[in-house]
């Protein structure tokens, strides 16, 4: 991830959501709707490790653009529940973490090891998510009914509305905001990052009302 620039909370890109607000009390688990967003690698129907390594997981990264609505509500998730669990301390412990990348949504894009954007990426924030093995997100469509892997309607392009919670982790890992992935509903199509195109049904022709001479000249 490329360096970020020094600020204050008060005075930098947080500032339209700290200057002179009074944060309320809430749980510091705090959940966040994400609308129309890209999403990119998702595994969201299957738990998988990374490199073979730690417990297996879901989890999914959505590229947001920096004029997208979503950025201002993340930005306040962020800062709240790190003043929910830091106190006063919260706002300079955020933007140390922030620094490091230790969020789950960044001003920056999702980088390779060699420093590049991932495709798709560039020019665009992003945000991460995750769910444990034992709490599969939940996966819809536009109206509301169940997706399965199978039915090819999720995929990584497309366009998704995401319910994240928010927490922070403080532990021998070290501190961190963190996103739990929630939910998925699919919102649009867009280009798969798999290189393959999208095939719907209506894409082909209704053939319902011809007759079936190609048929009947097979048997």
């Amino acid at each position: 991830m490329g360096e970020m620039a020094d600020y204050t909370l008060d005075s930098g890109p947080y500032s339209h959501i700290w200057s002179g607000r009074e944060y309320q009390k809430r749980a510091m688990n705090m959940k966040v709707f994400v609308k129309d967003v890209r999403m990119a690698f998702a595994s969201i129907f299957k738990a998988t490790t990374v490199n073979g390594e730690g417990e297996p997981a879901y989890s999914a990264q959505f590229i947001v653009p920096p004029t997208s609505p979503n950025v201002k509500t993340l930005d306040a998730a962020l800062l709240e529940t790190a003043t929910q669990k830091w106190g006063d301390q919260g706002p300079g412990i955020l933007k140390e973490l922030i620094k490091r990348g230790r969020v789950c949504f960044i001003h920056d894009a999702k980088r390779n090891p060699s420093g590049d954007p991932y495709d798709g990426f560039e020019g665009n924030f992003s945000m991460s998510a995750r769910a444990r093995q034992e709490a599969r997100p939940m996966t819809i469509g536009r109206a509301r009914e169940v997706l399965v892997e199978a039915d090819g309607v999720l995929y990584g392009g497309c366009y998704v509305n995401a319910q994240v919670e928010l927490w922070a982790q403080d532990n021998q890992y070290g501190k961190r905001v963190n996103a739990q992935l929630l939910g998925v509903q699919f919102v649009r199509d867009g280009d798969a990052f798999t290189g393959g195109s999208r095939v719907r049904a209506e894409d082909f022709e209704d053939l319902s009302d011809e007759a079936e001479d190609g048929v009947d000249d097979l048997m």
